[in-house]
């Protein structure tokens, strides 16, 4: 009783210790995974990801073109936001890339370092830059919140167990990847054993509608991009992007009442 009394103070511990406040949301977060390993981990899946799947090319596609500016708007837009709350530190070690991939699946998603990639399947649904911008908005805010590192956090708990934290990190066990890819939406079992939770889907929506504003897109491209996407998901499995994402209509409710505050941002760019 005593060892077991030790190990789940040690535990306990552990918990608290890695328990942080996020400096853009203010709230606490569980974070095992130092943020400098996660960049790493994402330069190295990033890259294997893109080897192993069709990258569009942005000098033959005016579809990749529009990935690599609509990223690269949102990129300078959190980096300035972030730059203007004092908090650059939060970013360091980003070096953001975009690519589109040649794929149905409606998807989008960004690993730690600011690793982005949008497939083919979602363009038809987003319609237009804006939307298209919303949604990148979106998945930025998962990750600059830290949304992935939380949840491969609790899945590490639950799956591997702290004991095994350090040697699951070292040698980078197929467990360890499957939490990484799963966590960031990469893969075909995208919410299947980490959903995003409600907090970090709130905070994701009122994030990405001012970092979308921020970059000079009108954010109320929200409101019938998400109407768009319910659609797809009525009487069938829902599109891949929704998979860990509520489709309720009370999310179409939250982003109008977040609308009058993106609008604040919101400077339309000049051509």
């Amino acid at each position: 009783m005593k060892n077991v009394s030790i190990y789940l103070s040690s535990a306990v511990m552990m918990l608290v210790i890695a328990c942080s406040q996020n400096a853009i949301t203010g709230r606490s977060q569980l974070n095992l995974v130092p943020e400098s390993q996660l960049q790493e981990m994402a330069k190295s899946e990033y890259q294997t990801f893109l080897s192993q799947n069709k990258v569009v090319s942005s000098g033959a596609s005016k579809d990749a073109e529009m990935v690599k500016r609509v990223g690269a708007r949102i990129a300078s837009a959190v980096t300035q936001y972030y730059r203007g709350q004092g908090l650059a530190k939060e970013l360091e070690g980003y070096q953001w890339e975009y690519n589109l991939v040649n794929s149905k699946d409606v998807n989008a998603w960004c690993m730690p370092g600011g690793k982005i990639v949008v497939y083919t399947g979602l363009l038809p649904v987003t319609q237009n830059e804006a939307a298209l911008a919303v949604v990148v908005g979106h998945e930025v805010a998962h990750a600059v919140a830290k949304h992935g590192s939380e949840r491969m956090s609790q899945g590490m708990l639950q799956q591997i167990g702290g004991v095994a934290l350090d040697a699951a990190l070292s040698s980078k066990t197929a467990e360890t990847r499957n939490l990484f890819m799963t966590a960031y939406g990469v893969g075909s079992q995208v919410g299947g054993l980490l959903p995003h939770s409600r907090k970090q889907e709130l905070e994701a929506d009122r994030l990405g509608l001012i970092y979308t504003a921020l970059a000079g897109y009108n954010p109320r491209e929200a409101v019938p991009l998400w109407q768009r996407m319910a659609a797809l998901s009525n009487g069938q499995k829902p599109p891949q992007f929704l998979s860990t994402h509520p489709t309720e209509q009370n999310r179409i409710a939250q982003l109008q009442k977040e609308m009058p505050n993106a609008l604040k941002y919101y400077k339309p760019m000049t051509k």
